[in-house]
């Protein structure tokens, strides 16, 4: 086991001291918190979150805890990994490790004792620090230097790093969005532009998930040009070719929603290809479609329009076309606009197909027809007919719609 002594004591963040990550690390001897717990706690961000590591392998691990008291989900026992859950709150819990092997994917891992080792093969230096329960601070790479200054600095050589796994070029500008001051760590940028060819080897899942946590991030422009100045962001995500948009949607303050900022990326005609490449799930495909394919509200909407808009989708659908609508066309009135949609209730369509048949209507394709005539007729009217003005034009439609 490694015998560095701590570099340092800080207060610990205080879930530490209590419910299952203070239950994990006195059941495992000589266990840290590691990864982003520590990194937020020294930064002095909410920590939500504890991953926990432990000089032990991991079928120990996985009896200590459940001797314990505590359930053991066995997530990735392979790479090392256990969670442990008590009274429903879960800590990943993973077994100090060293490479064997790497393809730029997937890593062959052996046990180790040693902490400086596995914090070795660690992505940044910010990320391989190690904190125990007392508020002892591990160091061995200079994270904690380097997250006051705001520099996101590879552990040891960058293209060693993106060979072991191409994913944290992506994860560099993930971090360098949410840690970063100033300019970029010279070194990562280069490795990470060699390394652009080997993005092809990553799943579109990975990818993509990267690409929401990059948004999730309060001001993503300055890496989103990183991304597009080293062929990263023409290489995953060849369709923004105009980032003019999104950073119009930060300046004016519209939420930090994934979709919404990714859709600020696009042209309308891209979403097929982007669902289709990156695997969309179909909620987000319908939702990607609906903020580039369905009418922006405006400031000079009337109600009735308005009532049209929300009609088709529901409130939150209309708001962030509503954002995309400013970031496009910009002037004034649009604070004015989402409070008079946010005020609005949702119209509902009053009548459905037992209604057209309850009126003695015969059944078939003809009721679908008539229903989509009614419907219509309901939107163009500003959505404000009633379920007895609809059943009387419901049979207007009928008796002027020809026999056979």
């Amino acid at each position: 086991m490694s015998g560095d002594p701590p570099v340092a004591r800080i207060a610990p963040p205080g879930l530490l001291g209590r419910g299952a990550p203070a239950a994990v690390l006195a059941a495992l001897p000589g266990a840290r918190a590691v990864g982003g717990a520590v990194r937020d706690a020294l930064a002095g961000r909410p920590v939500h979150d504890v991953d926990v590591a432990a000089p032990l392998p991991p079928e120990e691990v996985a009896a200590r805890l459940r001797d314990a008291g505590l359930k053991v989900f066995e997530t990735g026992l392979a790479h090392g990994t256990v969670t442990a859950v008590l009274d429903r709150e879960p800590v990943e819990v993973t077994s100090l490790r060293r490479d064997l092997d790497t393809d730029g994917r997937h890593a062959e891992v052996a046990w180790t004792t040693d902490w400086r080792e596995d914090a070795a093969r660690r992505d940044f230096t910010i990320n391989a620090m190690s904190l125990s329960a007392a508020g002892e601070l591990w160091d061995y790479f200079g994270g904690r230097a380097d997250l006051a200054a705001g520099l996101v600095r590879f552990v040891g050589d960058p293209a060693t790093r993106l060979r072991e796994d191409y994913l944290r070029a992506l994860r560099f500008f993930r971090f360098q969005a949410r840690y970063g001051a100033g300019g970029p760590d010279a070194a990562a940028v280069a490795a990470i532009r060699a390394a652009v060819p080997g993005l092809a080897r990553l799943s579109a899942e990975r990818v993509w998930m990267e690409l929401k946590r990059l948004m999730q991030a309060p001001d993503p422009r300055g890496a989103l040009t990183l991304m597009a100045e080293t062929g990263v962001l023409g290489a995953v995500l060849p369709e923004a070719a105009d980032l003019s948009r999104l950073g119009r949607l930060v300046v004016i303050g519209a939420p930090v929603a994934p979709l919404l900022r990714i859709a600020a990326l696009l042209p309308a005609g891209a979403v097929e290809a982007v669902a289709g490449r990156l695997r969309l799930s179909g909620e987000e495909r319908e939702g990607l479609a609906d903020l580039l394919g369905l009418p922006r509200p405006a400031p000079d909407d009337d109600e009735a329009a308005l009532r049209r808009l929300l009609a088709v989708r529901d409130h939150a659908s209309v708001l962030d076309r509503a954002w995309l609508g400013e970031a496009e066309r910009g002037g004034a009135g649009w604070e004015a606009l989402r409070q008079r949609i946010a005020a609005l209730e949702r119209p509902v369509f009053p009548l459905q197909g037992r209604d057209a048949l309850a009126i003695g209507l015969a059944p078939g394709p003809s009721v679908g027809r008539l229903l989509a005539a009614l419907r219509a007729w309901w939107l163009d009217g500003g959505c404000t007919a009633g379920r007895e003005a609809c059943l009387a034009r419901l049979r207007e439609l009928a008796a002027e719609a020809p026999r056979g």
